[in-house]
This record gives structure tokens, C-alpha cells and sequence, in this order.
């Protein structure tokens, strides 16, 4: 039932991904002074929209483990924050292509873009503070705990702009979208296309990672017989040898 699950997912994201590459490459129109390099908004903000919904689910999910120990909870926090660093890093390269004829350079300290690397830099941290970690239930707690607190950078991104003096272009104002409606309707179908390839890429990594601790279980169950045989026979060698 979930491989069926898991293939019909695939292909709405493969439909979702044709769909979002028409609307932003046919679809929508041109933009004024941009022209054709503004096309580039609709996969910089898709790509946002997903980051910050794959560090929400790290927060989510690390209260959920914390609350209940399940080790799928954790599953899931994992392969939200990887899917996440991902997407971000996307961000972090598209916004300065595409700004970068308005700018005239490739990267100034604006608060939304200063915020935003800060939160790749937490969710890197997160990842090498795992991998640091042996023990299993430990390093659960520990990643939960630092995902939950790494997830307060993430407001601060969405709400920079407002708070502080910034050149980044603000396209949702007031619960707004500040383009024509054919733009508007381009920037959706990419909002969701990203969003349900996240979805994808989330359920897959943390599938990888639930067999990859099966294997790592069946490993430690061999490694504990096989020692246990060796004691046994170190045994028996000293009984007929007294």
C-alpha cells in the first residue's frame, strides 16, 4: 500500500513539475525591467516556500519525539532538515542570480538574505551535530532539542523585511501578491509543485533511513550471536582442558 501511495506521489510530482515549468517559462509573462531573468522568482520562492515548511516539520516533529520516544517521529524530523538545507541552498544560489542585475552584485548583507544563510548555517549544525552522536536515543534527544530552538530563525527570515531597513523585493504584502494575475497564478503552481516534491523527497529519505537502522539492528543482533557463540566455545575449550 505505501509503494502504491509512494508512485502515484511521484507522479503528481512529476506532472506538478511540468506544470510549473510551463507556467514559468510560458505562462507568465515577462517582467517589465527584468525581463526574462525574473522567471527565475518563481523557482527562488518555490523553493523558499518549501525550505521553510521542511524546518517547520523539523520543529513539529522533534516536539513529537520528545513527547512520545518514536523513532519514525525522529525519521521524519531528519529527512526534513536535509530536504530543508536543500532547498535552501537553492535559494541561496537563485536569489543572487536573479537579483543581481538590480543589486549590481552578487551579495549584500540585507536581513533577508543574512537571516536566511544563518538558517542554512542551524540546519548544517544540525546535521553534523547528528552525525557526532553514537548513541541512538541521545542523539534523538539532542537533535530534537537544537531543531525546535534552530526553528526560531525561521520567523525571523519571514518577518525581516518588515522589521528591518531591507532592499529585498517584498512580493506578498498585507496578505497581497504584488504581480499581475498571470504571475500570481505562475507563482502558485510552482509554490505547490515544490511544496509536494518536498513532501516526496522527505518520504524517501526517511524510508532510507528507516531501512538503513533495520540493517544497522540485523548487524548488532549478528554481532551479539556471534559473541555470544565465541564465549560459549571459549567455554566449553576450558572445561576439557580441566
Amino acid at each position: 500500500m505505501r509503494d502504491k501511495g509512494l508512485a502515484v506521489l511521484t507522479g503528481v510530482v512529476f506532472l506538478a513539475g511540468l506544470a510549473a515549468i510551463y507556467a514559468a517559462f510560458i505562462y507568465a509573462p515577462p517582467e517589465r525591467f527584468m525581463g526574462d531573468l525574473q522567471r527565475l522568482m518563481y523557482f527562488h520562492i518555490g523553493s523558499a516556500w518549501a525550505a521553510m515548511l521542511a524546518f517547520f516539520m523539523v520543529f513539529v516533529y522533534g516536539v513529537g519525539y520528545l513527547f512520545t520516544r518514536r523513532p519514525s517521529f525522529d525519521r521524519v524530523a531528519l529527512a526534513s532538515a536535509e530536504v530543508g538545507v536543500f532547498f535552501t541552498t537553492l535559494v541561496l544560489i537563485t536569489g543572487p542570480i536573479w537579483a543581481r542585475p538590480v543589486w549590481n552584485t552578487w551579495w549584500t548583507w540585507d536581513p533577508r538574505l543574512t537571516t536566511t544563510l544563518i538558517l542554512w548555517f542551524i540546519y548544517i549544525a544540525y546535521l553534523l551535530l547528528r552525525s557526532s552522536i553514537s548513541d541512538d536515543t541521545r542523539r534523538r534527544v539532542v537533535a530534537s532539542i537544537f531543531g525546535i530552538i534552530g526553528f526560531l530563525d525561521v520567523p525571523i527570515v519571514h518577518f525581516s523585511v518588515t522589521w528591518w531597513r531591507s532592499i529585498h523585493p517584498n512580493v506578498i504584502t498585507g496578505g497581497t501578491i504584488n504581480m499581475a494575475p498571470a504571475m500570481t497564478q505562475a507563482l502558485m503552481v510552482n509554490g505547490v509543485a515544490f511544496v509536494l516534491l518536498y513532501v516526496l523527497l522527505t518520504w524517501l529519505r526517511a524510508r532510507l533511513e528507516a531501512a538503513r537502522e533495520e540493517v544497522a539492528r540485523l548487524q548488532h543482533r549478528v554481532y551479539e550471536r556471534a559473541s555470544d557463540r565465541t564465549t560459549e566455545g571459549d567455554g566449553g575449550s576450558d572445561a576439557d582442558i580441566s
